[in-house]
């Protein structure tokens, strides 16, 4: 079958992923004996647009995703006859039909592991996420996630930082930012080892039915799924079900019992999922994978401020490193380079940066000086054209 075949095939009402799989599973030859098991809507609109084309109800959707897929050698549209198409899903029940792509389907080749958490996170959280994303995509495991906020995001973009490879599901279509505080994640991820993916057309908006359904491809996608921090009731547990129903490896990092973000990660420990500190308890339980490692290990906690949850108050760095000096302002100005246009705490900015009260101080008021930033409520801030 073609890519328009696929495509027309996912537009037809009454026929949903579910119904498609099983008519794939029988085989039928398309076209005809496909119109003689779909459901009578779904046959008669794919009938009139075989027979009649441009009185179809399909036609203008068509003509506008077509226009879509032209636009940009990073757009694309899988389907299970895609050489891109990812085979995992095949082992799904239902399985999305096709995949709106937006970026470098290359980021489909390593084998993957999922990793989802909390959308408020715990500064250890956001930091044990950003760790296990960057250790392994340096080991050549793609990082799948959602795109939201806290612990996904955390994952991804340390997996992009590390020259590694990660692939975002969305809950909507591929061209539309949710959450909007990710556009720049977003951007990144239509680039070189990032991708973006959907089973819904460009231009649909987000809505909260889509994001239960989108957690069955981001574990579909991969070998396993890592829970950093769940609450007891969240959508990091739907996942871990989803990923146990399809045979997947769930693992989950230990927390404390007085943190509420905690007790879902160790209530599925509880269940059986594997308990992890590193990345060796994952490697253990993963197949063997020989392929090329990347090399590249960013400063993680320098990357994690922007997932921070207002309140909440970010990790130290190491202790093995000397912090850098605050000199003048430079394009890696440490100081100013953690500043953005929302208000960050001093005591956040001492954490950052391992330096003591008086020399934030100092900067920061030199900073004021040469018009770059200036306090605000809450911390903070970077000025307008501030480099």
């Amino acid at each position: 079958m073609t890519a328009k075949d696929w495509l027309v095939l996912s537009l037809l009402p009454e026929l949903g992923p579910r119904r498609i799989q099983v008519l794939r599973e029988r085989a039928p030859e398309y076209l005809e004996s496909w119109l003689s098991l779909l459901p009578r809507p779904a046959a008669t609109a794919l009938r009139l647009w075989l027979d009649h084309p441009n009185r179809s109800p399909l036609a203008p959707a068509l003509s506008a995703l077509e226009a879509w897929l032209a636009a940009s050698d990073r757009h694309a549209l899988l389907h299970p006859d895609h050489p891109h198409w990812p085979r995992l899903l095949d082992e799904l029940p239902d399985p999305p039909p096709v995949l709106w792509a937006w970026g470098d389907l290359a980021a489909l080749t390593p084998p993957a592991l999922a990793i989802v958490g909390s959308r408020r996170p715990t500064r250890d959280g956001l930091v044990s996420a950003a760790e296990f994303g960057r250790d392994l995509a340096t080991a050549g495991y793609g990082i799948i996630s959602g795109l939201a906020l806290g612990i996904d995001a955390a994952a991804q973009r340390a997996a992009l930082d590390a020259g590694g490879r990660s692939v975002a599901v969305l809950g909507c279509g591929v061209d539309v930012v949710y959450p909007p505080r990710h556009e720049a994640l977003h951007c990144r991820l239509q680039g070189p080892g990032g991708l973006l993916l959907s089973e819904h057309p460009p231009g649909t908006a987000a809505r909260p039915a889509f994001f239960p359904r989108r957690n069955r491809i981001v574990t579909g996608l991969s070998l396993g799924v890592l829970v950093v921090e769940a609450a007891e009731k969240s959508g990091s547990l739907v996942s871990a079900r989803l990923a146990m129903e399809q045979n997947r490896e769930v693992f989950a990092l230990p927390g404390s019992i007085h943190n509420p973000q905690a007790r879902g990660c160790l209530g599925l420990i509880r269940q059986g999922a594997t308990l992890v500190t590193g990345l060796e308890d994952i490697l253990e339980e993963l197949p063997p994978w020989a392929g090329a490692a990347f090399v590249k290990a960013p400063d993680i906690v320098s990357n994690i401020e922007s997932d921070m949850a207002p309140g909440h108050v970010a990790a130290r760095p190491s202790r093995g490193a000397d912090p850098a000096p605050l000199t003048q302002a430079t394009p890696q100005d440490p100081l100013l380079a953690l500043l953005s246009e929302r208000p960050t705490p001093l005591d956040t900015l001492i954490d950052l940066t391992g330096h003591d009260v008086g020399s934030c101080q100092r900067r920061l008021l030199e900073l004021e000086i040469e018009g770059l930033a200036t306090q605000a409520v809450g911390g903070w801030v970077r000025l307008p054209g501030a480099r």
